[in-house]
């Protein structure tokens, strides 16, 4: 599916931006503490940028709603897990960090998702 190649791409390009920011805007702005959630947050958005490449791929090869589902999921995770730390970075809110877990989950049925409808139709 198209739109996932693409929101994954976008995704891609949203990390690299945020990640260089985080690099060179918010150092000395934000505790070292939150620098490194922000680095997390990069980096999981940039591995699950890669997840939703792959799910458009499949979803090209694999005509179920599970892959669909799964894309779903993996989109919902990086807003949710990656969106939260992203925030909690520079408001220092700490409420915010119980959404992150959310996400996390998301991330996991979207996988487990991928895993069931690969071994169901390739």
């Amino acid at each position: 599916m198209k739109l996932f190649i693409i929101l994954g791409a976008i995704h891609a390009f949203i990390a690299v931006a945020l990640g260089a920011f985080g690099a060179h805007g918010l150092e000395g702005k934000i505790p070292a503490k939150y620098l490194e959630t922000w680095q997390t947050a990069v980096t999981y958005e940039m591995f699950h940028a890669a997840g939703l490449l792959v799910i458009g791929i499949l979803a090209g090869k694999i005509s179920s709603p599970l892959i669909n589902w799964s894309g779903w999921m993996m989109f919902a995770g990086i807003l949710l897990f990656s969106g939260s730390l992203f925030i909690l970075s520079v408001t220092q809110i700490k409420m915010l960090g119980a959404i992150t877990p959310i996400g996390g989950v998301a991330f996991l049925a979207s996988w487990v998702l991928m895993i069931i409808a690969v071994y169901k139709h390739l």
